[in-house]
């Protein structure tokens, strides 16, 4: 037997006619008299009386239609899956990405996206960017976020967001109407730092040693946001991500641009090995309009 006799064997059962149940299949009545017809040779017995006409069911057909049901209905439900999976609104994606963009932009733009496709499932983690290179080429993430020059070696890597550090200083601050902030601005100014273990510290150290400014170290984190909070104390000034300072909801806290500009990339990685799927294009996609509309231009490159 075939699905397709099941289905006129339902069809029969549920229009009581063969018309009808042609009409609810969309083909010829002499089809689906065939298709009855051959189900009852495959099975071995007889599914209905021809009574005046008209077709009765047995109740051998009967038992065997609680069954048949049964059956079509998860035929039905695979059948509604594979329609959800291929619009994209199903599926499931495991994303990787540095605290930088993970800790409160990446979820806003993950709850968008699932808005739009709420069926999808997906479960974020949120590491150094070192460690989520690691998740992606061991293919144990389906994309990851990373906030360091692309040297991953995926024909997938794409370059999501080019921005460049700002300086936070405390709302009042002697600085805070200057345009642009210079690294002889921030002489002898309590300056909260990244640890001497994240790549930015060094970088920012040589340059204001290139330019013989002295600063007050006295306060260490290795993210952004609490830096902002140690800025709006009035603890010191710093320089932060750009996607942290869209991020911050304190009002204790200027953004100013600052020179010579530090780079800073945000990279989106998909594994080397096979092709991304619908899904995670839709994502990446999906990335690019949130990253356009959310993020200002004075803040990228």
């Amino acid at each position: 037997m075939n699905l397709r006799q099941l289905e006129a064997f339902r069809a029969v059962i549920l229009g009581q006619t063969v018309t009808r149940a042609a009409e609810m299949l969309h083909i010829s009545q002499p089809a689906a008299t065939r298709l009855i017809a051959s189900l009852e040779d495959d099975i071995g017995f007889a599914l209905f009386d021809r009574i005046k006409g008209r077709l009765q069911p047995t109740a051998e057909a009967m038992a065997l239609y609680q069954e048949v049901q049964r059956s079509l209905i998860g035929v039905e439900r695979i059948a509604r899956t594979a329609r959800d999976i291929h619009n994209l609104k199903r599926g499931a994606l495991q994303i990787a990405c540095a605290p930088a963009m993970g800790l409160a932009f990446l979820p806003r733009a993950i709850a968008s996206f699932i808005a739009e496709h709420d069926q999808v499932q997906i479960s974020l983690v949120v590491n150094s960017s070192r460690e989520v290179i690691d998740l992606v080429a061991s293919q144990r993430c389906d994309l990851g976020i990373i906030v360091l020059p692309n040297t991953y070696p995926s024909p997938r890597g794409e370059k999501l967001l080019a921005t460049r550090m700002l300086c936070a200083v405390p709302a009042g601050h002697r600085l805070q109407d200057k345009p642009l902030i210079v690294p002889q601005d921030l002489e002898g100014e309590a300056f909260i730092s990244y640890p001497h273990a994240i790549g930015s510290r060094q970088q920012i150290d040589t340059i204001f040693a290139t330019h013989n400014v002295e600063r007050q170290l006295r306060l260490e984190t290795q993210l952004s946001l609490p830096m902002c909070g140690f800025v709006e104390q009035g603890l010191g000034v710093a320089l932060v991500d750009a996607i942290s300072a869209v991020e911050y909801r304190g009002k204790g806290i200027v953004f100013k641009a600052f020179e010579p500009a530090i780079e800073m990339d945000f990279c989106m990685l998909l594994p080397v090995h096979g092709e991304a799927s619908r899904l995670q294009d839709s994502f990446l996609e999906h990335m690019h309009a949130f990253i356009k509309r959310e993020i200002p231009e004075i803040y990228r490159f």
